[in-house]
């Protein structure tokens, strides 16, 4: 199930379309203000983004700034009664995926979410995987395999597994993996990493011979034989 950031402020219509997302079979986090969005993203990981722009304190177009620095693969949509065209180019110029126009069609929504979320044809064709114990990770497709069992990983933790991967057995320095993925070392992107960290020890729980070891200060180590 996909989990969705609503960052919506009026409450009438962000309880609306929270539970109509959650009738589509997604799991809808519904926040109201930037600040709360920022606290929703220090607990969970994220498949896509809905982002209101006018809104208190911090507004959308800063807030995406900030989402687009911490996870550069997680695609988001300004969902905006801004409709002036210097307002859709600033969303687009900020790397918004889609920037709608309320009233919206919230059926039409869902299918651009969709098309958000479906993986590419040209990931889906390539081979690569690796052997992480008894699981078999498909970074191209976002799966990790364990026997007839199916994790669907985000974008951001097929990243970090990658490169846990590509050092196996060996030391991943924290620096190099926050330069890399979150182009950014400070607290929130170290935090934003733990987090991912976590996720992917409960990924691979089920194998006794793997595991993610934190080197204090350093980094971390997949072990797997």
């Amino acid at each position: 199930m996909n989990k969705i950031l609503l960052l919506e402020d009026d409450p009438s219509f962000g309880y609306i379309l929270s539970e109509y997302l959650d009738m589509q079979d997604f799991k809808t986090t519904w926040v109201k203000s930037a600040e709360e969005g920022l606290k929703a993203l220090e607990k969970q990981v994220f498949d896509l983004a809905i982002l209101d722009i006018m809104l208190p304190n911090m507004n959308g177009f800063e807030f995406a700034a900030v989402f687009q620095q911490q996870h550069p693969d997680t695609p988001f949509v300004f969902l905006s009664a801004k409709s002036l065209k210097i307002d859709q180019l600033k969303g687009y110029k900020l790397g918004a995926h889609d920037y709608v126009t309320k009233p919206i069609d919230e059926e039409l929504l869902v299918a651009k979410i969709h098309a958000l979320l479906r993986p590419t044809k040209a990931a889906a064709t390539k081979l690569a995987t690796y052997q992480i114990g008894t699981y078999i990770f498909h970074p191209n497709l976002h799966q990790l395999h364990f026997q007839e069992q199916v994790t669907k990983l985000t974008a951001r933790e097929a990243d970090l597994l990658e490169l846990l991967c590509q050092h196996s057995n060996q030391l991943l320095p924290r620096k190099k993996a926050l330069q890399q993925l979150w182009g950014s070392q400070d607290e929130f992107s170290r935090k934003s990493m733990d987090v991912f960290i976590s996720h992917l020890r409960k990924y691979l729980s089920k194998d006794a011979a793997v595991s993610i070891e934190n080197v204090h200060g350093k980094g971390f180590i997949l072990k797997c034989p």
